[in-house]
């Protein structure tokens, strides 16, 4: 484990910051409250129009969080994570988002990955087997240029 990954709270925000960073906290302790199914119709509903995050996007979207959160700093996971997306949303990125379980010992965890690499986390990938996954970020084509799209291919 890389000491760097794991971001610390008691990181002080600029105003301009928490603010943002605050609104996805409190979005996410709303989100929290829905069944899982819930949770994935808004997720799919949020990602539309976004990019996908990079390991820095989803890195710094989590350490707002948890600087201006003490539940998300600590055991909160769902939450931490659903903020971290929202927060990463509400900048144009989208990383991917996953709940998951380990047997061994027994425990639940919901986390953010980018390309596959779990961000700020002290577990590795493949760590906990992912039950639940929010949806995927399409990659948008740069303005001015077709995207194919194999529904409307021919051949």
């Amino acid at each position: 484990m890389s000491a760097h990954l794991v971001p610390e709270s008691g990181i002080r925000l600029p105003l301009r910051e928490r603010i943002p960073a605050r609104t996805a906290v409190a979005a996410a302790r709303l989100l929290i409250l829905l069944p899982p199914r819930h949770i994935r119709r808004v997720l799919n509903l949020l990602r539309h129009g976004a990019r996908p995050a990079d390991f820095e996007d989803a890195l710094t979207a989590r350490t707002a969080v948890v600087s201006v959160s003490t539940r998300c700093a600590g055991e909160g996971c769902l939450q931490r994570s659903l903020a971290t997306v929202i927060l990463c949303r509400m900048s144009g990125r989208w990383p991917q988002w996953r709940a998951g379980v380990r047997t061994q010992p027994l425990r639940a965890h919901a986390w953010v990955e980018t390309g596959g690499v779990p961000v700020g986390e002290p577990y590795p990938a493949h760590y906990f087997r992912v039950l639940l996954r929010g949806p995927e970020c399409r990659p948008t084509a740069p303005e001015g240029e077709a995207t194919a799209d194999p529904a409307h291919t021919k051949g």
